[in-house]
């Protein structure tokens, strides 16, 4: 990759985000309403704030419910997802139960999970998880369903069978939908994160943004959205770097297919 390439990639990446920041920041630098301080303002609550004792009793407990969380809907969504794409007696009995329980918005399910799982770090993993699951789930099903029938005729052929045909074939063909369910899901784990946190909580991002906002520390409440927005994109590109490595035999069976 050229350096020109390079260099027209980021502008493409950072280009926006850039415009955006600069209209927020001549938009308020005038500011004298108190619920929109000027952006300088809201920078030095963030270096003051999130830069010391807070970032281990604050951030790091949430991005750790998150983690725990995320990789727990990972699992139970792939292996669930499997299990309900290939055993079509399995799907027709579960797809209306999946159906209803997808309809439920997760932050509904808060007081319910309280009810059984305490008001503890336990409780704020379980609402990640009821949220992230569906993407990740729904997405392996139809990644499975769609398994090419001449490479299943084909393993049948040759005797590949059970676990070796699930981990070649099944989950290999499924990938590309089973990372697209992943990705969805980590946007709806940072939500429901914030969400978690602002019931019966007494650290974590969700807590402290909601005890700025109910203290009227209005630029350090702002500080504490604009560290959310950074997380969510550092994030996204670390799970878009994830993804290069693990899909990097579909992304170049794409290249070539488009260059064919």
């Amino acid at each position: 990759m050229t350096v020109l390439a390079v260099a027209r990639r980021v502008l493409f990446v950072l280009g926006l985000p850039a415009m955006l920041f600069t209209v927020w920041w001549y938009s308020t630098a005038d500011s004298a309403n108190f619920y929109f301080p000027p952006v300088p303002d809201v920078l030095n609550a963030f270096t003051t704030v999130w830069t010391g004792e807070r970032l281990s009793t604050d951030v790091l407990p949430s991005v750790i419910r998150l983690a725990q969380g995320y990789s727990l809907a990972v699992v139970v969504g792939v292996a669930l997802g499997t299990l309900v794409g290939t055993r079509p007696a399995v799907r027709a009995v579960l797809e209306p139960v999946l159906e209803l329980f997808r309809a439920i918005p997760p932050p509904v399910l808060v007081p319910v999970i309280m009810l059984f799982a305490g008001i503890g770090d336990m409780m704020k993993v379980l609402v990640i998880v009821s949220g992230c699951v569906w993407p990740v789930l729904l997405n392996t099903v139809e990644g499975v369903r769609a398994v090419d029938e001449v490479l299943s005729d084909t393993c049948r052929s040759y005797g590949i069978s059970g676990t070796a045909r699930l981990r070649h074939l099944v989950l290999r063909s499924a990938s590309p939908q089973i990372v697209t369910g992943m990705r969805q899901a980590l946007s709806i784990g940072i939500i429901l994160m914030v969400i978690s946190e602002m019931f019966a909580a007494s650290n974590g991002l969700g807590f402290t943004i909601v005890q700025f906002q109910r203290s009227f520390a209005i630029p350090e409440m702002w500080s504490g959205v604009l560290l959310l927005g950074l997380l969510g994109f550092g994030l996204s590109v670390l799970f878009r770097l994830l993804e290069n490595r693990v899909l990097a035999w579909y992304h170049g069976l794409r290249r070539a297919q488009r260059s064919s």
